[in-house]
């Protein structure tokens, strides 16, 4: 499964483009390639230090979490109404293990997922963390040979899903686990594209209204891939897959009516990419437009990695645009209930090299971004306020 990235990344969510001209180069797939990732090390103290908050959620003004790498060792850190604090439950999993994603439903219910090197030292498997209001444990999770999750989503403390992909006999398939309160179980999904599907984010409104979104390969085409679940299947539902390959990173719902999903598509006979906008109105997928501030083709990159939204007439969308010539700036968009445009952000540690990965929202006034710079070398938190988008210093490392 090929990967929009200017620099090889095992996913979507682990490294940013490098200040090269040209379009994303393929790479192995997801699950295979995660382990070959190249990590900046920096020494343990400094601020902002090395590594790549890859998703964040947040169900109050002083309830967020941050999840992500560094070091060798998967990142997790909390915000609680003043400042952003060190998980001390840090070392789950053991080294080389990243989280890419991670949900909540209240301060005492929240879980994190990504993968861990397999049992044999090659190969990846899922790995699964809960936060059950005092600390962070490993749950036991379902593996399809080589394995990672990179989307989750919780409705409750019994319903929570995980998406993302596996490698069993027929190849790279779909992969999503559901929590009832107990265990984690596979739950069987569609895999349309024979040459491999691959599923990157996950939401959900209620027990029988959740979206899954990703990429099937038919053939060396690439097609958007969107699942929805009624409450009893998974079936696939019908998406535009405009331009050339697109693909989705990822999606939020707010209501059975009220969706989005985003990515990239590539530019038709010409390097670089657009991003892409779909909405859901209850019947259908649509394109809605979107700005792409770093050009168009030509190795110009505009890239979308997640969305989020708290109502019809407030959503964000988060990522990068690319100028061949002058490097990587992070790029925010803003759904008003008419048109997306984009919103001024700061680059707070390199004017040319940051990138965002996940976005999460709680109100009109009230939002998170978070990402890093130059492939891992520091991490990078913003917040909105409900006027602009400010740098919003991580805890430092322990010393």
């Amino acid at each position: 499964m090929r990967m929009p990235q200017l620099v090889t990344r095992s996913v979507r969510i682990l490294a940013v483009p490098l200040l090269v001209a040209g379009v994303a180069a393929a790479v192995a797939p997801g699950a295979a390639a995660a382990a070959a990732r190249t990590r900046a090390q920096v020494p343990a103290t400094s601020v902002p230090f090395s590594g790549q908050f890859n998703g964040v959620t947040a169900t109050s003004a002083s309830n967020a979490w941050a999840v992500g790498y560094t070091n060798g060792e998967n990142l997790i850190q909390r915000w609680n109404g003043t400042a952003w604090k060190w998980v001390s439950t840090l070392k789950m999993g053991p080294p080389n293990s990243d989280f890419y994603s991670v949900a909540a439903t209240s301060a005492s219910n929240a879980w994190a997922v990504g993968f861990q090197p397999g049992n044999t030292g090659s190969g990846t498997k899922t790995l699964i963390a809960h936060w059950n209001g005092t600390a962070w444990k490993l749950v036991p999770s379902p593996n399809s040979g080589y394995s990672v999750l990179l989307g989750v989503a919780a409705i409750s403390a019994s319903n929570a899903w995980a998406v993302g992909n596996g490698y069993g006999h027929t190849g790279e398939t779909t992969m999503i686990l559901h929590w009832n309160g107990t265990s984690w179980t596979q739950v069987p999904s569609p895999s349309p594209g024979p040459q491999g599907s691959i599923l990157y984010s996950v939401s959900a409104t209620s027990a029988t209204d959740v979206w899954a979104v990703g990429t099937a390969d038919n053939q060396g085409t690439f097609t958007t891939l969107i699942l929805h679940w009624n409450g009893a299947t998974w079936t696939r539902v019908p998406s535009p897959s405009p331009t050339v390959s697109p693909e989705l990173y990822g999606v939020t719902a707010t209501l059975a009516t009220d969706a989005w999903a985003v990515g990239w598509s590539a530019v038709s006979n010409v390097s670089g990419s657009k991003t892409l906008l779909l909405h859901w109105d209850g019947k259908t997928w649509t394109q809605v437009p979107s700005p792409n501030p770093g050009g168009s083709g030509g190795g110009h990159s505009n890239i979308l990695q997640s969305v989020t939204a708290t109502s019809a007439s407030n959503a964000w969308a988060v990522g990068w645009s690319q100028d061949p010539l002058k490097g990587s700036k992070n790029m925010i968009l803003h759904w008003d209930g008419k048109t997306w445009t984009q919103v001024p952000s700061p680059n707070p540690f390199c004017a040319t090299c940051d990138s965002l990965y996940g976005v999460t929202a709680t109100s009109a006034s009230s939002a998170w971004a978070v990402g890093t710079l130059n492939g891992g070398a520091e991490v990078v938190i913003l917040r909105w306020n409900g006027t602009t988008w400010k740098n919003s210093p991580s805890a430092p490392l322990p010393g």
